[in-house]
């Protein structure tokens, strides 16, 4: 076993009230990240965003999961799908990014795939006795829907989904989450290892200081609650006033009461799916390593679908997407600044605060997924 798992199962072990932050090991080794990469990407649920990114016949998204090139798609049926997204000819990845096709066509000898992965066409074929069009068909992967949100998984043992989560359902039912509309998705790369990004959402201990320029100073730290987190997933809360209105319960939002209608949870569910969920819009990023020193970030929001028909809500929303774009630039700085240090000789893990209890417990999912013998 490699140091940093040694090094991790030893600094889990103490309880909360004296814990520490994860050693350096754990974010800069190469041998860490392969352990996580066979023992946590490719085995648990990973989140590739929301459903409504695929409404109609043919949208699509693609992405990388543990070195799996993977294309999530609307099939002509109306379901989502997941499958390979490598040609079963001289295997060449087939789709790029996100967007909308009739058929799937290899860009380098134009074999044609069905949007249920069946082969279509390939051209210039007929001669080879062995070649029968109906062998060839692109594998599928585990994909599945909660709340809006769409998982794969390449894991075919991994429990479902929504058995998983649904102690969120019981935290957040009223929120109605697939309720709400997707208005921007980006992807992004930073100088910083993934868990460092996972646990700067984590903990809103932070909010005063990195994001003194916009944020900072709404962010009371005594009204921050820190429970201890499950098995699948932590989340902490903070109060939010009506300067933002559309983080408020809509007026027609009879579901919540008090202060229910300005709570907003920071959700984390493992190992990478990030949601700020307020009662009138969210936020989320997508996290998978890109080595050990850079993440690779899909970062999307939109609105509760109570906000829909008001006048202002388009001018609204653009006002607060440039704030979260500016918040970004904010958390990119902080995030990098510890990678970098977590680099240093004289790097040393600190003692968490109570405001850090979510890191402690995704500390205790990290360790409980790289010991697996599995």
């Amino acid at each position: 076993m490699n140091m940093a798992v040694d090094e991790l199962k030893a600094n889990v072990s103490l309880p909360f009230e004296q814990a520490r932050a994860m050693p350096p090991s754990v974010y800069t080794s190469e041998d860490f990240l392969e352990r996580e990469l066979s023992k946590i990407f490719a085995k648990d649920w990973f989140c590739v965003g929301r459903a409504s990114a695929m409404a109609s016949c043919g949208d699509y998204v693609t992405l990388e999961l543990a070195g799996e090139p993977i294309i999530v798609l609307r099939d002509a049926h109306g379901a989502l799908k997941a499958m390979s997204n490598v040609c079963r000819h001289r295997m060449s990845t087939l789709l790029e990014g996100r967007g909308n096709t009739r058929s799937i066509v290899c860009p380098y000898h134009a074999w044609t795939y069905n949007l249920d992965g069946t082969l279509r066409g390939a051209p210039a074929m007929t001669q080879n006795e062995g070649f029968c069009k109906s062998d060839y068909k692109l594998p599928d992967i585990r994909c599945e829907e909660w709340l809006g949100w769409v998982f794969v998984s390449l894991n075919p043992d991994a429990p479902k989904v929504s058995g998983q989560l649904s102690k969120v359902e019981d935290l957040v039912g009223d929120y109605d989450m697939s309720a709400y509309s997707e208005t921007f998705f980006e992807t992004h790369i930073w100088d910083t290892n993934w868990k460092v990004l996972a646990e700067n959402f984590m903990e809103s201990y932070h909010l005063p200081v990195c994001h003194a320029g916009t944020i900072g100073g709404l962010s009371k730290l005594e009204e921050m609650i820190c429970p201890p987190g499950e098995d699948a997933f932590n989340y902490h809360t903070i109060l939010k006033d009506d300067s933002l209105r559309i983080a408020m319960a809509h007026p027609s939002n009879t579901r919540m009461e008090g202060d229910r209608r300005r709570t907003t949870y920071l959700l984390a569910i493992y190992p990478s799916l990030l949601i700020t969920l307020t009662p009138g819009y969210f936020w989320y990023l997508t996290l998978h390593p890109n080595g050990v020193g850079q993440v690779r970030i899909g970062f999307g929001g939109g609105m509760s679908d109570d906000y829909a028909g008001d006048p202002d809500a388009k001018a609204n929303f653009e006002q607060l997407k440039a704030l979260l774009d500016d918040v970004n630039v904010e958390d990119k700085g902080c995030t990098e600044k510890v990678y970098r240090g977590l680099c240093s000789a004289a790097a040393a893990p600190g003692h968490l605060s109570h405001l850090e209890r979510p890191n402690y417990d995704f500390a205790h999912y990290i360790n409980a997924r790289v010991q697996s013998a599995d």
